[in-house]
């Protein structure tokens, strides 16, 4: 497995913008076959929206999702990397922010995304240490 994010991002994105309603984006993941989609106005990302957001922050609270936007119920300004950083800057970005995926966005275009589950396991360095006997 590769050391810099392109070497592990899914390229492409998925997106919508702000004022989107929350079944425009549950759409798009249904058809991109994805959990979470950027929040994007223009070419600027402003949020990260995934499913669980949609269900907790929206529909549990009894909200329309037909006229709630997905500016309303997502991660405003979330972390991103760019595709040449180390993989291990963005692990520690993940935990620092507690998040489980990143845009990758290159000259101020978002590329594509990292999740957790794309990096390569390492352990958490505040963690406890572990002792194992022979």
């Amino acid at each position: 497995m590769g050391d810099r994010v392109k070497d592990v991002m899914t390229p492409g994105v998925a997106a919508v913008r702000p004022g989107s309603s929350l079944v425009e984006a549950a759409r798009l993941m249904r058809t991109q076959d994805v959990g979470d989609v950027l929040v994007a106005d223009g070419q600027e990302v402003v949020g990260m929206l995934n499913h669980r957001h949609i269900a907790v922050r929206a529909v549990a609270r009894g909200l329309d999702p037909m006229a709630v936007s997905a500016g309303a119920v997502c991660d405003p300004d979330p972390p991103t990397a760019a595709p040449d950083e180390p993989v291990a800057r963005v692990a520690a970005l993940m935990r620092e922010h507690g998040v489980r995926r990143v845009a990758v966005v290159e000259d101020g275009l978002p590329v594509g995304t990292v999740g957790a589950a794309d990096l390569p396991a390492a352990p958490d360095p505040s963690a406890p240490a572990r002792i194992t006997r022979p």
